[in-house]
């Protein structure tokens, strides 16, 4: 019981603020979400900021962004049609640092709600473990089965320079390459008068 008699009513427990703002809107092709902020990233307020982490490397090769970004600019990623966000909102570090309570229901619904709404073409994760912990069990890297809609599912190696041994660039340029088929258009045809 809390100090006013009442039976399973919280005191004055408010929810834990977000380490990084979604950077999501209407019109994405890409959402990338990693499990959740490094520490790196935490205290620079910056996606993927660590130095060793080969994030914006490998979007700038594979031609997802078409110049090298920094962390700082992570909020430029929209021009290119690219949202982030993480799984886990309240907590930082390394993946298996991440509390499994932290994966609960609410955490993945969360995500869910947010591509359900913003709609984009391709949810990517950037971690073997984020992308397990959405959707519950072992998986492989690549697309996978599952759809939110139409939203496309992918997992892709962590860019993560503690993952160096699972590193696999190949992935991320299939991804790519995918993303790239899904959103081409073609040029309105002229007509002769």
């Amino acid at each position: 019981m809390d100090r006013a008699d009442r039976m399973g009513e919280p005191v004055g427990l408010s929810p834990a603020p977000d380490i990084l703002q979604d950077v999501l809107e209407d019109s994405l092709h890409i959402v990338l979400c990693g499990m959740a902020a490094g520490t790196a990233s935490a205290k620079a307020k910056a996606y993927y900021a660590h130095k060793q982490n080969k994030f914006w490397k490998i979007l700038y090769e594979t031609g997802l962004t078409p110049a090298l970004l920094q962390p700082q600019q992570y909020r430029d990623l929209l021009q290119h049609r690219i949202g982030l966000t993480d799984l886990v909102k309240t907590h930082s570090g390394m993946d298996h640092q991440i509390p499994l309570s932290e994966l609960r229901l609410d955490a993945r619904s969360r995500l869910s709600n947010s591509v359900a709404v913003f709609r984009p073409k391709f949810l990517a994760f950037t971690s073997k473990a984020a992308g397990q912990g959405f959707l519950g069990g072992k998986r492989d890297y690549g697309e996978q089965a599952e759809r939110i809609a139409h939203t496309r599912i992918w997992i892709l190696p962590s860019t993560s320079g503690a993952a160096n041994g699972s590193w696999r660039p190949e992935i991320w340029h299939a991804f790519a390459d995918a993303v790239r088929a899904a959103t081409f258009v073609v040029p309105a045809l002229s007509r002769d008068p």
